[in-house]
């Protein structure tokens, strides 16, 4: 389904234990344009049942939930509804919150701070291949891997066959840069970012941007926070 102007109505679930933050979010995203909300689950169980009876684009997840946490809820989604795309809502921005539920599969990690516009742009984001990482947990994704992955040494060069074009989107991929602002940087279309995208996916064997990062950063071409 789409709006006027050709944009994609994305169909989405909410998910969050508390009552009032719950009919919040969805009262916020129904004032928006470019999403519709289909469900919303008070818990991780509600929101897989939910998932298998509505199949919706994505699922907002909170991650303290009873029952089911987001965690686990997130996990099952990915493994038994592949299609639909996992964003985190949440108030928790620590290590211990944010890369389990990258782990488990989601796409996207914003805080409770975020306003509507941020929300909708994650949502839309993961549905073309970005990841809605808020700023802060992408800093906090380069950090740990500065922490526990060694960087070669020497100058970068482009790896896996990999063409000098093709390295500098996965570079931006790593900075942060949705495909509009690759496409801007790079004074290219989107079509051609995407073409590029898809190449080096396939050349790396890479599944989508958290591992992209991960690449990059191991392969040497980009350099950890600091150093």
């Amino acid at each position: 389904m789409t709006e006027e102007g050709g944009q994609r109505l994305a169909r989405v679930v909410v998910a969050d234990d508390q009552t009032v933050v719950r009919e919040g979010i969805v009262m916020l995203l129904g004032l928006l344009p470019g999403v519709e909300v289909v469900g919303a689950a008070g818990d991780g169980d509600e929101a897989v049942r939910l998932v298998a009876e509505l199949a919706p684009d994505v699922v907002l997840m909170d991650l303290r939930m009873p029952r089911c946490d987001g965690v686990e809820a997130t996990r099952r989604i990915r493994a038994e509804h592949p299609a639909t795309q996992v964003v985190v809502l949440t108030t928790y921005g620590d290590d211990e919150s944010v890369f389990p539920a990258l782990r488990a599969g989601a796409r996207g990690y914003l805080t409770k701070d975020a306003g509507g516009d941020e929300i909708v742009r994650a949502v839309h984001g993961v549905l073309s291949g970005d990841a809605g990482l808020a700023p802060s947990i992408q800093r906090r994704l380069l950090e740990r891997l500065s922490e526990s992955e060694p960087r070669p040494s020497g100058p970068p060069e482009p790896p896996d066959g990999l063409t000098t074009r093709e390295t500098e989107v996965l570079v931006l991929i790593a900075e942060g840069l949705n495909n509009q602002q690759i496409a801007s940087r790079l004074q290219v279309s989107t079509a051609t970012v995407k073409t590029h995208i898809n190449n080096l996916f396939g050349k790396a064997g890479i599944k989508d941007r958290a591992q992209a990062v991960r690449y990059a950063y191991t392969k040497g071409l980009v350099r950890p926070p600091g150093g």
